[in-house]
């Protein structure tokens, strides 16, 4: 059983999977209808968030490299976490667009 937090009109505003956070939540079954799709719309909205952040980090990415690649700014001016973080991000994309790359030597069926 989950429980949801509704508004005045009896809309779910919020939900919990398996905690009643106040005494106004009430208790909902898991497979209740209005439950399901309010679950629906809450990961859509988390999923447009999550697609807009992906895109400003590799926007971040790019501007970093310009930066430094105009010698505005050195590699080493950033803290040692952030160096690690963005030598992991630089490989993943140089792996990816080399994948990528060999995709598309593959002849179709």
């Amino acid at each position: 059983m989950a429980y949801v937090l509704k508004n005045k009109e009896g809309a779910i505003i919020a939900a919990s999977p398996d905690t009643q956070v106040a005494a106004d939540w009430v208790e909902i079954d898991n497979a209740d209808t209005e439950y399901l799709c309010f679950l629906d719309d809450e990961l859509k909205k988390h999923h447009t968030f999550r697609e807009s952040d992906i895109q400003l980090a590799r926007v971040l990415e790019d501007l970093i490299s310009i930066l430094i690649d105009r010698s505005l700014i050195s590699f080493t001016d950033f803290p040692s976490p952030a160096q690690k973080r963005l030598n992991e991000r630089q490989t993943l994309r140089h792996k990816n667009n080399l994948q990528l790359l060999a995709d598309d030597d593959i002849p179709p069926l």
